[in-house]
């Protein structure tokens, strides 16, 4: 699933490199003449987006037949393959792309002339609220105090480690703002530290396709090994010896479908093939369980899971199987003792159950019960300690932390003292702990960590995330509110605004959504987000179904024949909120990224009257293509979220709904549309496809703007504050159509 490449929300991080690699290959545009329309300046308006003439696509008839049914096309063309992409010297066909993402480029930036001052504004604003020179919460693992910080004015994390003590001397592991200095892009990721702590494997990605490089460094000496290995998702398992080290390799689709055996100081062109995931559907990873006993392969498609594991302290053993795959059977393992522990939905456990089995005896036949099934608690996490199990669960939509003894004598929830937040547990390396990290957050209170001691229940405040500047909680205000959709579903909405912004439907609205994946999106606080408040906007977060806010059912009835479900109930949200006075009708907005975007482009189908405005980001909108095409990355792994439209049933039903295909010649609100010329997980053909179709049939005279960036991919510009240039381009956008500029 898109959302499980990437946690909870929330969240995600990484790092780099030492011998020289090659940066990679940038395409500079053409200045020859090319059919591609060029933008003129027409007179700026007042409240509005600069109006211009827009470039228009060249179309290419191609039919796409698929049961029977011919599907129209024109702009089929503008895919291209990675290779094309990045060679020297681009064909006319690759030219013409590159032409035409150039002049939309340039005519959402003339577009947008007239405010850039306010954009500028607010990066700047953005980026001073962040406290530059910050750290993480230390957390120990094997001996060592692991830190993340950062220093004023740099873009780029630096990892160190102290021995024993907070009071000793740190070891800088490495400082990802030297290994990024001669990229425009630049991730590093998955740290690992083998067991004798000598050794650091870490995997870098300079293009922004999440294909990551490995490189080792001996932390003794500082130098790196010769030892690179490419084309992997950027982690490694190391086993007991110190010297094995497990990794996973994708396909040309970008699936990890691989994992191989590494030894230290050979050349991976030696790498022992370990386990090859031959089922498109599905995906593999690595790790190691927490006890340190095992190392566990496993396989996962949306609707079933497959593991096998060896001893840790034997990498060559061959690895057996814990329960083979079957269709609708979930799981998940953990190790504690002489038993494994198994999350699951088996015997209908639709909100999951904790089961346990012995070593020895892992067929399901062995399973038992540990922790029942609730029809009104979705167990989502599962943390192992020595004298305590933790449980992240989620009830009536809001996420929470349950501890319970292993003798059963206690079983408590964290009391965080507010109603509606976000809790989770956070990274819990040592076992032998009476302590369990945990995080907290609401739509008012920053980003706050503490250490709960399990014995004592108490709570230690470790951090609380500081916003630079006046900022003062009690100056917002937030809701948890109920909204009935069309079919008496119950949708919750989360709300927040400046206590003194009038509720009287005179105030602007943004609308965040997204709906898929079983991805809850949860009550979280930004600083970032202030930008709006302060200046008067109201801010809801619409808990569709798709998602897994009210539990698994609520999943369940968001995807295959019921995905219109989701739409429906963002459009019921939005309307809710208009007619109960949280938003002015003429200032209503909506937000959503990825599979947010595909939730974005169908209610601009369904209800365009309803939107003043619209933001897509990185928009998975081609629906019916995307999921026909077996060679883009994901789509095979996906069956299970939308329906294989080789199945007539499914295509229909995806046609039906697939933003690209319903598009009409009718007023469309206005729009912003983002993406990246080297995403991975949405290609950048699918917006760029839409935003041509979209120019070509809409009536009305509503901006129509797209941003592509030519550097990065899914997740945009990396390093700490570049990422923030787009949110306030984003943000300037909504505060000129919602009379707001100043």
């Amino acid at each position: 699933m898109r959302l499980l490449q990437i946690l909870v929300f929330i969240l995600l991080s990484t790092l780099i490199m030492s011998c020289k690699v090659n940066k990679p290959k940038t395409i500079e545009p053409t200045t020859e003449k090319t059919e591609i329309n060029t933008p003129k300046m027409l007179e700026t308006i007042s409240r509005k987006v600069t109006m211009l003439d827009a470039p228009i696509a060249p179309r290419e008839e191609h039919t796409i037949t698929t049961h029977g049914d011919d599907r129209m096309d024109p702009y089929f063309w503008m895919r291209l393959s990675d290779e094309q992409k990045l060679q020297e010297n681009p064909d006319t066909h690759t030219q013409k792309v590159l032409d035409y993402i150039t002049a939309e480029n340039a005519y959402k930036a003339e577009a947008m002339g007239h405010l850039g001052g306010l954009e500028e504004r607010l990066f700047n604003e953005i980026v001073g609220r962040i406290k530059q020179t910050d750290e993480s919460v230390p957390y120990k693992s094997n001996g060592y105090f692991y830190i993340t910080r950062y220093e004023e004015g740099k873009e780029y994390p630096i990892y160190s480690r102290k021995k024993g003590d907070l009071t000793n001397e740190e070891e800088v592991m490495i400082n990802v703002n030297e290994l990024a200095k001669d990229y425009s892009y630049y991730v590093a990721k998955g740290l690992a530290v083998s067991p004798n702590n000598s050794m650091l494997a870490y995997g870098e990605d300079t293009l922004s396709r999440r294909i990551y490089t490995i490189r080792f460094k001996n932390l003794d000496t500082g130098e790196y090994l010769e030892d690179v290995i490419e084309n992997t998702t950027g982690s490694v398992t190391w086993a007991e010896d110190n010297k094995t080290v497990f990794y996973t390799r994708k396909d040309a689709a970008l699936r990890s479908f691989k994992i191989f055996k590494h030894t230290l100081g050979t050349d991976s062109s030696e790498d022992v093939e370990v386990w090859h995931e031959e089922d498109e559907t599905f995906g593999t990873f690595v790790y190691k369980t927490k006890s340190k006993k095992y190392i566990v392969i496993g396989s996962w498609a949306t609707l079933s899971n497959e593991y096998r594991y060896i001893p840790a302290d034997q990498p060559d053993a061959p690895f057996q199987i814990f329960q083979p795959r079957e269709r609708n059977l979930e799981y998940g393992i953990s190790h504690y003792g002489d038993k494994w522990y198994i999350s699951t939905n088996k015997d209908k456990a639709e909100n999951f159950k904790l089961m346990v089995c012995p070593e020895g005896k892992t067929s399901q036949e062995h399973w038992t019960d540990y922790i029942p099934h609730r029809e009104d608690a979705l167990l989502q996490g599962v943390e192992i300690f020595k004298d305590y199990l933790v449980l992240s669960e989620r009830i009536d939509g809001i996420s929470k932390v349950r501890i319970r003894s292993w003798d059963g004598s206690q079983d408590h929830y964290i009391d965080f003292g507010e109603d509606a937040y976000l809790s989770y547990v956070s990274r819990n390396p040592e076992f032998d702990s009476e302590e369990v990290r945990v995080g907290f957050t609401s739509l008012t209170t920053p980003s706050t960590t503490y250490d709960y001691n399990m014995k004592e229940r108490s709570l230690e405040l470790k951090k609380q995330q500081e916003v630079i500047g006046d900022f003062d909680s009690s100056n917002y205000t937030s809701e948890r509110i109920m909204v009935s959709a069309r079919d008496g579903v119950k949708v919750p909405v989360s709300i927040v605004y400046k206590s003194d912004t009038p509720l009287d439907g005179t105030s602007p609205l943004l609308l965040y959504g997204y709906g898929s994946y079983g991805n809850s999106m949860d009550p979280y606080f930004s600083s970032v987000r202030l930008s709006l408040l302060d200046r008067g906007f109201v801010f809801a977060i619409a808990h569709i179904r798709g998602g897994q806010e009210m539990g698994r059912q609520w999943y369940e009835n968001g995807k295959f024949l019921k995905k219109k479900n989701t739409f429906y109930d963002f459009i019921d949200c939005g309307k809710y909120l208009v007619e109960n006075k949280y938003s002015d009708p003429d200032r209503l907005f909506a937000m959503g990224g990825s599979a947010g975007g595909l939730l974005m482009g169908a209610v601009m189908n369904y209800a365009p009257e309803l939107w003043r405005g619209v933001i897509a980001a990185v928009p998975f909108v081609d629906v019916v293509s995307t999921m026909l095409d077996e060679t883009i990355p994901l789509t095979t792994g996906e069956f299970d979220e939308w329906g294989n439209p080789k199945d007539e049933e499914y295509y229909h039903y995806i046609k039906s709904y697939s933003p690209y295909d319903n598009v009409e010649a009718k007023d469309y609100p206005a729009t912003l549309i983002t993406t990246g010329f080297h995403d991975s997980q949405v290609q950048y053909w699918e917006p760029l496809k839409w935003i041509a179709k979209l120019r070509a049939n809409k009536t009305d005279n509503n901006p129509l703007l797209l941003h592509c960036e030519m550097e990065t991919g899914h997740g945009g510009a990396s390093g700490r504050f570049k990422r923030y240039k787009e949110t306030a381009m984003e943000y300037a956008f909504l505060l000129d159509l919602a009379g707001k500029a100043q």
